[in-house]
């Protein structure tokens, strides 16, 4: 129930495989379905999907290219009431350096929903990094979406937001009041963290000259290294990425999480005038 997987349980009971609190043992037996055929959904908290069955992950699914496709559920901080134990907040870093491994980060239902289908028709591994608690809907279900090329949700020419997941609408937040003051503010929702769209990311370094990434993980290895790793050896762009500064989470409402670890909108403008 925690994990929305009961609901394919109670639809397709033949179907659905309960390996209990045994991550490990969930992808190896994904990875040994997916050679018989199926394509396999192993769903979990992502703190032991991509966490405790890392190594698994690592030489059972992505060593092989076997056609599994992980959920991790529970990402970031604003798992309220989990803490920091179950909070995940290194996902990406480990998902985007296992070679032959698609990652994507939806930033609300409709996406998520497009991006299962999305994964079902990937020939090869792929992780899907979830949210627990309910976000804004703000894509719309007529959108077409490319795995690799990212979702313009705003354009502009003063600074480029790059955001992934729930930050993606605080993002939005953020340029209406940006706005007012003169800012033009693009969003970009790089729902794809592997394969990145890059061309995306140097057009926007080439149009608007300042950059600023935004994600519900840590700062380190996940969509604001990977955006660095782009512009690297680009001259004359301005960086910034705002996500969890080197800590575990902690219990908490939503709107106290995100202002205690600066993933609020108002950091976020306060990151944007300075860059500017």
């Amino acid at each position: 129930h925690a994990t929305g997987s009961a609901a394919f349980l109670n639809e397709f009971p033949e179907r659905f495989f309960n390996a209990g609190i045994a991550e490990q043992n969930m992808i190896g037996m994904a990875s040994g379905l997916s050679r018989t055929g199926l394509v396999p959904f192993a769903s979990s908290f992502a703190v032991f999907s991509a966490g405790r069955a890392f190594e698994i992950i690592r030489n059972g699914v992505c060593y092989s290219k076997a056609n599994v496709k992980i959920a991790g559920s529970h990402c970031g901080i604003t798992a309220t009431g989990d803490g920091g134990t179950h909070q995940c907040i290194e996902d990406l870093v480990l998902m985007r350096s296992l070679p032959n491994m698609t990652v994507f980060c939806p930033c609300d239902y409709t996406q998520a929903k497009k991006l299962i289908k999305n994964a079902y028709e990937i020939n090869g591994p792929v992780y899907m990094r979830l949210s627990r608690e309910p976000v804004p809907m703000i894509t719309s279900a007529d959108e077409e979406l490319v795995t690799g090329k990212a979702q313009i949700l705003r354009d502009g020419t003063d600074v480029c937001i790059i955001a992934a997941g729930l930050p993606v609408h605080i993002a939005l937040e953020a340029t209406e009041e940006l706005a007012k003051e003169g800012i033009s503010a693009a969003v970009v929702n790089m729902f794809t963290i592997k394969p990145l769209d890059e061309a995306t990311v140097l057009q926007y370094a080439a149009k608007c000259g300042k950059i600023v990434t935004m994600e519900e993980h840590s700062v380190i290895g996940g969509l604001g290294d990977a955006v660095l790793n782009v512009l690297n050896g680009h001259e004359g762009v301005k960086f910034d990425k705002i996500g969890v500064e080197d800590r575990f989470g902690q219990s908490g409402l939503i709107d106290e999480l995100l202002k205690e670890y600066g993933m609020n909108k108002d950091n976020l403008i306060a990151h944007i005038r300075k860059l500017l």
